[in-house]
């Protein structure tokens, strides 16, 4: 019978997708989807949508699968995800196309929403940074149950430098993990902050050294498959506490869509220059 449902499960979950790579591991029960969006390493509606597709497909695999963690990670050395698709956010505004934007947000908290609930099954999700991740990368990491980190990497929310904020969901996963003022100061300072900073912070669950992030991976699974049932229970009753609602995200999301339309010109001149880091950083 297991030998059956496994058959099931290997067509869904290993596909292939242009800016997405998924594989299975049977024998940790674990899917990794690790992003790889081009031209640059941000979230492009195509990734947003791969996402969401596969997303969508777990909800159908049988209840009592052999699937129980995913990890989101990156194909990109030195990048986990740079955020926004910040040449799209230009044209956006420039045509002052208010809808164009809201489906953009609108695409990025449906993904967020679903990692953060487990994909509505129980399932352990986990996010593992081997390198920068900005703005909407480091919404997408802390949306999960697990962030582990590499020691090098890098975390931050530079959307000020271009007079607006993160608007998918930073305020509402931050605020619960480290309270408002730490969000507040963490959001509008713009900083780039170390894995052990944010370690320190309690955002970073787990630290560990360059190159030992994938084996921080199945420690975890381990230590949780040890007390899984305690695990999982305690994690319901975390969100019962204080949860990050759909509507929560959405109100956010809407205020972020009227106050990029209100960037300036310079604003704009700022977001070109990111994207052109971007670009660079992609390599």
């Amino acid at each position: 019978m297991q030998q059956n449902t496994n058959l099931k499960i290997q067509p869904i979950v290993e596909r292939e997708f242009s800016s997405l790579d998924i594989t299975y591991e049977e024998d940790h029960e674990l899917a990794w989807f690790r992003m790889n969006a081009k031209p640059r390493s941000c979230f492009t509606l195509d990734l947003l949508q791969s996402i969401h597709n596969w997303f969508v497909e777990l909800q159908t695999l049988p209840k009592h699968s052999s699937l129980q963690y995913i990890v989101l990670s990156s194909q990109s050395s030195g990048v986990f995800n740079l955020g926004g698709d910040l040449n799209l956010f230009m044209k956006l505004i420039n045509d002052k196309d208010r809808d164009g934007l809201m489906h953009y947000a609108l695409a990025c908290i449906d993904v967020l929403f679903l990692n953060h609930t487990g994909i509505n099954r129980d399932l352990t999700t986990l996010a593992l940074i081997q390198g920068d991740a900005l703005g909407g990368g480091f919404e997408a990491a802390i949306s999960s149950d697990v962030v582990i980190a590499e020691r090098s990497a890098k975390m931050g929310m530079p959307e000020v430098l271009f007079n607006l904020f993160p608007g998918m969901g930073a305020y509402s996963f931050l605020v619960r993990k480290v309270g408002e003022s730490q969000a507040e100061k963490m959001i509008l300072g713009g900083k780039l902050y170390t894995a052990e900073e944010m370690y320190e912070a309690g955002i970073v669950d787990i630290l560990v050294e360059d190159g030992n992030g994938q084996d921080a991976v199945y420690d975890y699974i381990k230590k949780e498959n040890r007390a899984k049932n305690g695990f999982q229970a305690f994690r319901k009753a975390k969100r019962c506490c204080n949860p990050v609602t759909y509507e929560e995200l959405e109100a956010i999301t809407t205020i972020w869509v009227d106050a990029a339309l209100q960037l300036r010109d310079k604003d704009l001149r700022m977001m070109e220059r990111l994207v052109k880091r971007q670009s660079a950083k992609s390599g």
